[in-house]
């Protein structure tokens, strides 16, 4: 699977699904749990940079600018809170500068936004 082509194309779209699944149940879980749902068809190791490009592209398939970033349900399993790379994207894409910001402010948005569709 590369950046772009059908096999990436299609992980992401599966992804972007899984993700409003766990939106609507008002859930987070880990990278690897995401890794597990997109498997057997999707194979995307947890703590690939694969992984990371895919979250990245669905919170940009899912949200311009001010919806909230799917990738917030996502959290490491030990830490229990997204990866570094979500908080760089969430900054420098997503523009989340605000020194209030939160990432489970982020993660609360994107339950709402979910429970009401």
């Amino acid at each position: 699977m590369k950046h772009g082509d059908a096999d990436y194309q299609a992980a992401r779209d599966a992804m972007v699904e899984i993700l409003r699944g766990w939106a609507r149940e008002g859930r987070t879980d880990t990278y690897k749990a995401l890794s597990e749902a997109l498997a057997p068809e999707h194979r995307v190791h947890y703590h690939g940079q694969t992984m990371s490009l895919l979250l990245a592209d669905a919170c940009r398939q899912d949200s311009t600018g001010p919806e909230p970033m799917l990738s917030a349900l996502v959290v490491n399993g030990s830490t229990r809170r997204p990866s570094g790379q979500f908080f760089e994207l969430a900054m420098s894409e997503f523009r989340r500068r605000d020194p209030d910001w939160t990432w489970e402010q982020e993660r609360d948005a994107v339950f709402g936004r979910y429970n009401h569709s």
